[in-house]
Order: C-alpha cells, then structure tokens, then sequence
C-alpha cells in the first residue's frame, strides 16, 4: 500500500498528467489517498511522480490521519464507536492495520471519505520543485513519508 499526496497544482499541466490525478482522486494540493501496490496504479505513479509525494504506508501513520482526519459523508468525524457498529473492525488502529496488511478497504465502512484532506505541513515544503533525494518534496519517499505525514496531520 502507498501513501499519495499531491504537493503541486496542475495549473499548465499536460491533460494526460491531470487525467491521472482525477483517476487518483487527487483533485487538489495537500489531498491523499491511500492505494495498493498493483501494476496499474504503479504506473499511475511513475507518470505523475512531478506532482505528488508517495511512499509506503504504514499502520501506525494511517491510523493517526483517520483519528485527525478521517471523514463521513456530511463532514462527520470518524470515530472508533462508528466502525465498531458499521463493520467487524474493533476500532480505527484495527482498521488501518487492516488496510496496510491489504485486508480491508476504505469502502468496507459505509460512509468513509477515501480521500484525506490534510493541513500544510508544518514548517512548510522544502521545494516542489525538486525530488525528496535532491531535498525537495516531490518523488518517492520511501518509508520517510511517514514524517511528511505527521507535520501534515
């Protein structure tokens, strides 16, 4: 599973690059979402690595942005008392175990947004200008986006 974030707008931007993002359902900057490690969506990646942030998720990181971020539909926060009646989940950690290790997804829980909408990062971003290897903010992240991710919770 990987993280996606999308750090750039997509002002002159080619059609097939905001195309992508729409099937990512990146539709603004600071949105993420959370995808699995197939083919397809590799590819996806790879052609608008120049916009995003990805790396691999984590269980622990996913279950802090769904205690700070996850929403239902109407703007409601989610709350563990809501997956423990609407699914077979104990709670959100369960939950986000389950969705790294591939088990569940967010449309298991009726109502769950798949998009997260994240602040900024806290102290701001390096350079959108440049990959994370070259001390920038764009590109593969590896397991560091988790770091990415709690300034942006």
């Amino acid at each position: 599973m990987y993280f996606v974030v999308q750090v750039r707008g997509v002002v002159n931007t080619r059609k097939e690059i905001k195309d992508t993002l729409k099937m990512l359902r990146l539709h603004h900057v600071n949105h993420c979402v959370i995808i699995p490690d197939t083919p397809a969506y590799t590819g996806m990646i790879r052609k608008v690595k120049d916009y995003v942030a990805y790396g691999e998720a984590t269980p622990e990181i996913l279950s802090t942005l769904l205690e700070t971020r996850g929403r239902l539909t109407g703007d409601e926060k989610l709350t563990d008392e809501y997956i423990k009646e609407n699914s077979k989940y104990d709670g959100i950690e369960s939950f986000a175990g389950a969705v790294c290790s591939g088990e569940a997804q967010f449309n298991d829980i009726p109502r769950l947004k798949p998009v997260l909408r994240l602040h900024p990062p806290r102290k701001g971003y390096k350079s959108i200008k440049r990959t994370y290897q070259q001390g920038g903010a764009l590109g593969n992240y590896g397991s560091d986006i988790g770091n990415l991710l709690y300034r942006m919770r």
